[in-house]
């Protein structure tokens, strides 16, 4: 039989916690943010900073499941968890006030998941 999901072992590990955390919080956008990560690789979401800068609030706290990419211009402080990102989105991101983060890390700053917003 043939796997299906990522075959990335660290994704996959992520993928578990993030599980695991909504099991244990009782949320469901960990769960939902699991679903998402578990698409196959050409399906997987590449954000530009431009869409982060237009859907996110000040002070919120956005989550990208797949790539975050440089282009455009973040004119707010936020922060932003992703599986990863490019050198110049992070500069950016860094430049606006805001910070960087894996999806892990964020999962342990904010467990309930309160003020997050997931753009894919």
């Amino acid at each position: 039989m043939r796997r299906t999901g990522p075959t990335n072992v660290v994704l996959r590990k992520l993928v578990r916690e993030l599980r695991s955390a909504s099991n244990q919080q009782g949320v469901g956008i960990w769960d939902y943010v699991a679903d998402l990560l578990e698409k196959p690789a050409r399906r997987r979401v590449a954000v530009n900073l431009s869409k982060i800068n237009r859907y996110a609030n000040q002070g919120e706290y956005v989550v990208v499941p797949g790539k975050v990419l440089g282009t455009g211009v973040l004119e707010k402080p936020v922060v932003v968890a992703a599986v990863s990102f490019s050198r110049r989105a992070v500069e950016k991101i860094r430049g606006a006030g805001g910070s960087a983060l894996s999806i892990r890390e964020l999962v342990r700053l904010n467990p309930r998941g309160s003020n997050v917003r997931v753009i894919a």
